[in-house]
């Protein structure tokens, strides 16, 4: 069963808003509020507005079960707009889709679905329902305990709560029963869904706006003032209320306030950030990469990789490094990486280095390296005016010049 408002027709001139075969017609012009349409009869046949924000619906005709008044005027958020389904109403000028209060586009959006699996955290049934029918004043059930034995309450309204726009609605809430001891800054936070069992379909409908509650000494209550029409929950061919009973209930998730947050920091320049890596007998090496020891640098360790022979096409032009992230120090916040780090090949006659500047996010598992091919050629490393490669030497370099860290610290 879908409950959902939706987007009445458009009138083609003021007063007239074509209704579906399923729901009415939204506001036909800018002066006029449109006609509620009933299934399957093209124009309802409401009133016009009586001035800006209180649009007057009306019944089509023959509207058909479950279906409630329609169109309304072009105000800013009062009065039904489109067609309505179960307890919907359409958009405050005809336009916007249905909401909980009847206004389009005001407040959170209310959804109202069906499941299988009955409430986590308490199931209030009331037998002989009918005896209650019509009362004012609010059925307040037995307190009940969840999440660390915090004590709770439903508070029903089966004539709805009119202080909350429950008109023609029941209204339901659940009430924190533990609240006077708590300040504003010591409020608890809940994802509240409230729950009317449908025994027809055996399934619980499940209403709830996915929205944090915060309850305080200020505010003890939260629930729903429309959270069915009564004129549905008390249609018996809809299933809601069998044999003159009714289950209502409630389930709670908390959401406790965030202590800690993770904090990502880019350093520049750490300590201990240049590593030299001398290789002897260079031309001795296989063609295969060949690893320098581990080095740390703030939180990660990192080595340099390289292949002698060198990389690309024809596999001798140039050599080609790499810098691998491995694990992190003992303790460390385990985390993606940034690294950013100048490479070199050292001139060991001078300082005129080949250098070039390689930056990446490391994933957390081991070995994860970002290579560069153009720091040398294997021409200018077997130039032996530039003095690359000494007595069959070379030397390598890593300059961590910006590395991140991540910590774990108080909000």
């Amino acid at each position: 069963m879908e409950i959902v408002g939706h987007r009445g027709g458009w009138g083609d001139f003021p007063g007239k808003g074509v209704g579906s075969c399923v729901f009415g017609g939204g506001g036909g012009g800018p002066a006029f509020g449109g006609r509620g349409g009933g299934p399957g009869r093209g124009y309802g046949g409401g009133p016009r507005v009586h001035g800006p924000g209180y649009g007057i619906g009306s019944r089509g005709p023959d509207p058909g079960p479950g279906f409630f008044f329609g169109g309304a005027g072009p105000g800013p958020g009062y009065g039904g707009g489109g067609g309505h389904g179960p307890g919907y109403g359409g958009g405050g000028d005809g336009r916007g889709y249905g909401s909980e209060t009847g206004g389009g586009n005001h407040g959170p959006e209310v959804t109202r679905t069906l499941r299988d699996e009955p409430p986590s955290h308490r199931i209030l049934t009331i037998t002989n329902f009918s005896e209650i029918i019509g009362r004012e004043e609010p059925y307040e059930s037995s307190v009940f305990e969840a999440y660390f034995e915090h004590k709770w309450r439903l508070i029903l309204y089966v004539n709805g709560n009119q202080n909350d726009g429950g008109s023609n609605h029941i209204s339901l809430y659940l009430r924190s029963e533990e609240t006077d001891h708590l300040t504003y800054d010591g409020s608890i936070n809940f994802v509240l869904k409230l729950f009317v069992y449908n025994g027809k379909q055996d399934k619980y409908l499940t209403v709830t706006d996915g929205i944090q509650k915060r309850y305080n000494y200020k505010n003890k209550e939260w629930g729903y003032g429309k959270l069915i029409p009564l004129s549905t929950f008390l249609d018996t061919s809809q299933g809601y209320l069998e044999q003159d009973t009714a289950s209502f209930g409630a389930e709670i998730f908390l959401c406790p306030p965030i202590q800690v947050q993770e904090k990502v920091t880019f350093i520049s320049n750490p300590p201990n950030n240049v590593f030299t890596w001398k290789i002897l007998h260079f031309s001795t090496l296989e063609d295969i990469v060949y690893y320098s020891d581990d080095f740390l640098v703030e939180d990660r360790y990192w080595r340099l990789g390289v292949n002698p022979k060198g990389t690309g096409d024809g596999r001798s032009q140039a050599i080609k490094i790499f810098l691998y992230a491995q694990g992190h120090k003992p303790n460390a916040v385990v985390s993606s990486t940034w690294g950013a780090v100048n490479l070199r090949v050292k001139n060991q006659r001078s300082s005129n280095h080949s250098q070039i500047y390689s930056a990446a996010l490391y994933p957390i598992r081991n070995d994860y390296g970002v290579g560069v091919n153009t720091v040398l050629s294997l021409a200018e490393l077997n130039d032996a005016v530039k003095e690359y490669l000494v007595n069959d030497s070379i030397i390598f370099e890593a300059e961590m010049v910006k590395v991140s860290v991540t910590n774990i610290v108080p909000i």
